[in-house]
């Protein structure tokens, strides 16, 4: 599967509505088809999240950014379901504490970074202090900084701190994976419709939802500024198309497998002296009557 039509090339000024359509899957590719491709992806993907836990050199963190309803969590839910639960973690950030608001704005997120041969999922990130703060300046204005830069100064500022940031984690074995699921606001509002004639879904849905269509515009203009500064060399961002869900899940699949195959992981070689011991250990077992 060709990646390129989904990532955002470091460097690069691009536009969400003229150059990366939500609706997008691969005409060649039949829904049974990818259904099959995904199974055989999450099967490869736990062989690869196995030896990455034995391996214990690098951590995975997995960024999953998106408007309401375009399927960040059931995604996140079938992309691991073959994954062992002992290597992997999901934190979900919400409206800060007030423990939070009193810590820098990485504060949270630090504390929730994988160890070593782990993989961490974060379902919203701390790119919403370039997101929903830049939106809605009040909440910025609740977050105590002895300074807020004028013009717009901030937002340039935070660019760069993240981005060193996830320099720094790479330079230190984070592999650093960044996924937007685009959603059309056609398709976000059909499955809003969805959930409030579900009642099982009723618990998803807040008026606050509907309220946030409103800001549609400002928040695509948000992301692609975030998009357009912070997608680089050791932490690109990935646009995935997500109005149709099974091709969402299949091409973030592909993404993960492949980017662990390309850590070439290998299971950690014992030393001559481990190996006698187990030879041993193989003798008093097979002695037992």
């Amino acid at each position: 599967m060709n990646h390129d039509p989904f990532i955002v090339s470091p460097g690069s000024k691009i536009s969400l509505l003229k150059d990366y359509n939500p609706a997008y899957k691969d005409d060649v590719l039949e829904k049974s088809d990818g259904k099959k491709k995904f199974k055989t992806e999450i099967e490869q993907l736990a062989i690869y999240q196995h030896i990455l836990y034995a391996q214990n050199t690098h951590a995975v963190l997995i960024l999953f950014q998106a408007m309401d309803a375009a399927g960040k969590d059931s995604t996140i839910k079938h992309v691991m379901s073959g994954i062992n639960p002992q290597g992997c973690q999901v934190f979900s950030f919400k409206m800060p504490s007030t423990e939070e608001l009193d810590h820098d704005y990485l504060w949270r997120s630090v504390k929730a970074l994988p160890e070593r041969g782990r993989i961490g999922i974060f379902n919203r990130s701390y790119y919403e202090e370039l997101l929903i703060v830049r939106v809605h300046p009040e909440i910025l204005a609740k977050q105590n900084l002895p300074l807020i830069p004028e013009n717009n100064q901030i937002w340039q500022q935070r660019f760069e701190e993240i981005n060193n940031f996830e320099k720094y984690l790479t330079n230190n074995g984070v592999v650093i994976l960044k996924f937007f699921l685009n959603v059309s606001k056609e398709k976000q509002k059909e499955r809003f419709l969805e959930r409030i004639a579900t009642p099982e879904k009723h618990w998803k849905f807040s008026l606050s939802d509907v309220r946030e269509r409103a800001f549609w515009d400002d928040y695509m203009e948000a992301y692609e500024q975030v998009f357009n500064h912070t997608s680089t060399e050791w932490a690109p961002w990935y646009i995935i198309p997500a109005d149709t869900k099974w091709f969402t899940r299949l091409v973030v699949a592909n993404i993960i497998r492949k980017k662990l195959q390309e850590l070439n992981l290998q299971y950690p070689q014992v030393s001559e002296q481990h190996r006698q011991r187990l030879l041993q250990a193989k003798e008093v077992l097979e002695a037992e009557e």
